[in-house]
Parts: structure tokens; sequence; C-alpha cells
């Protein structure tokens, strides 16, 4: 009789557990998603962790989406319209504005080499508001193994260089002159090598200016503003704001050599610099030149 009793009882204290423990579960559930909320909007460092990995996990995921379209193609710089299409609307999902001045100095229908300032991943959103046709950027090769992100920018006809090898760098800079101008190709460089968060410009170095007095193509500079206001990787910071993207007058190379290099490199970084100061002293809601 109590052998059967304790045999009853058992699956009841089965089901007992088992909804004690599926409401634990639940709770706990209940306790994230109110959690999560109240983290997002009382904790800086926490929102900026959350911006962060949104951000890179949609780039991948839009690149997922990208690697069939352009496959079609097979490598193609004009498989940049696919990414820049499907990349513009990030800048909406964060609310960051892009002014673009300057738009003129791209009406050139000659190749040409770009320059801009690097200052996080972020640029990413400035270079597709503004990428013109046919122009691709140059990354390291590192890029090239970063999951799908890495085979959408191969497909996309991204260059790669090893900056660990001198000679290799060289030679894929070479290959790119030729490219260039054969298959009427702009090339997009960040002189700086790596990512700036100093609030000026780092030292440029000489691979783009080779590469356009090789070519005998302009250098067209681009400065985007301080991001300082809406994001701060040190400060974990990152909000809504407002960023500035100025394309200053091409600088010629025609006639140049190789020995004109570090004097074309130091007066097209002069010139940016002087920008970079210019529209990090305008406050927001400052017109340029002190108008309200």
């Amino acid at each position: 009789m109590s052998s059967n009793v304790v045999k009853a009882a058992s699956p009841l204290a089965s089901a007992v557990t088992g909804a004690m423990e599926l409401s634990v579960a639940q709770w706990l559930l209940v306790v994230c998603l109110v959690a999560f909320p109240l983290l997002y909007e009382w904790s800086v460092t926490f929102k900026y962790f959350c911006k962060m990995a949104f951000y890179n996990g949609w780039i991948l995921t839009l690149a997922i989406l990208a690697i069939p379209i352009c496959a079609v193609r097979g490598r193609n710089v004009e498989n940049m319209k696919v990414l820049r299409f499907m990349l513009l609307h990030i800048k909406y999902l964060y609310g960051i504005k892009i002014e673009v001045r300057g738009w003129e100095n791209f009406n050139i229908k000659e190749p040409y080499v770009v320059v801009s300032n690097h200052q996080s991943s972020l640029d990413l959103l400035g270079m597709m508001e503004i990428l013109p046709g046919r122009c691709v950027p140059i990354a390291k090769r590192e890029l090239m193994y970063a999951g799908t992100a890495g085979l959408a920018c191969w497909l996309a006809g991204v260059i790669f260089i090893n900056r660990k090898k001198t000679d290799d760098a060289i030679s894929v800079m070479s290959e790119a002159a030729e490219t260039m101008l054969k298959e009427d190709v702009r090339v997009w460089v960040f002189p700086e090598g790596t990512r700036n968060h100093s609030g000026s410009l780092l030292a440029f170095k000489r691979g783009a200016f080779h590469l356009a007095v090789q070519a005998q193509v302009p250098v067209i500079p681009v400065v985007m503003s301080s991001y300082k206001d809406f994001y701060c990787k040190k400060e974990k910071k990152f909000t809504t704001g407002k960023c500035t993207v100025r394309i200053l007058p091409g600088v010629s190379t025609r006639g140049l050599s190789p020995d004109d290099v570090p004097d074309l490199t130091d007066r097209v970084r002069g010139l940016m610099l002087d920008a970079f100061s210019q529209m990090s002293n305008e406050r927001p809601g400052k017109e340029p030149g002190g108008g309200h």
C-alpha cells in the first residue's frame, strides 16, 4: 500500500518540481527582460557595448545577404554598389546625421586616390555616404579573414595589403596603379594606417601618395569631423549626433616623381589637418563662419 502511494506520489512530485524549475526559468527571463532596458537607459557603458555589438553583428548579417548577390558577378568593383546600398540605412538606426560638403570636388572623370582620416569603425558610415562610383578601399589583409564581411569585401574588389611585408605592399600598390588606369577605378585609402582617437591626425604613411604619383592621378582629401560629441571609445560613450564630411579640392600629381612624394604627403596632411581643426571648432548648432 505505502509502496503504491510512493509510486503515485513520484510522478506528482516530478511534475511539481518541473513546474517549479519552469517557473524559475520564467522568472529569470522576466528579470532579464526588465533589467536589460533599465541597464541600457541607466548605464552608458552597457549602452556602448550593446550598440557596438549590434553594429558589428548587423554588418556581418548584411554581408550574408550581400554575398549571393555579389557572387553573380564574381569579384567586381561594381559590387561596391550593393554593399553601399545595404549599409546606408545604419546611420538612421543610430540617429547619426551626416552632412556632406564639397560634393563638386568628386566631379572628376579620371581615376583618383581618396585619402581620409581614420577615427573608428564608424568611418564606414561616412565612407558609404559619399563613396564615388567604381571606388574601392585599400584594407589590411586581416579583414579578408573576417568571416562573411571579408568575403563580401573580396567580392566587391577591395584591395588587401599585408602591412607587415613591405615588398608585398609595394607590389600590390603597383598592381593597383595599373588597375586604376586600365579599368577606371578609384581607390580609397586611410593614410594614418590605424584608427586614431587622439582628436587630431597621426603621421601619414606614404603608400597612397606613391600610388597616386605612379598612376599620375589626383589625390582627393576627405575629412570626417570628430565624433567626440556622440562617440568615444575611451569613455564608452555612444549616443546620437552629427558628423560632417568634407571633400576637399583635388591635389594634382601631374609631373611629380617619387622624390616629390614626401612633400606631397606633408602638403595633403596639412590641408586635412586645417580642415579637421576648423570642423572640430564648430559647435553643434553653429554655422561655419560664426553664424547661428
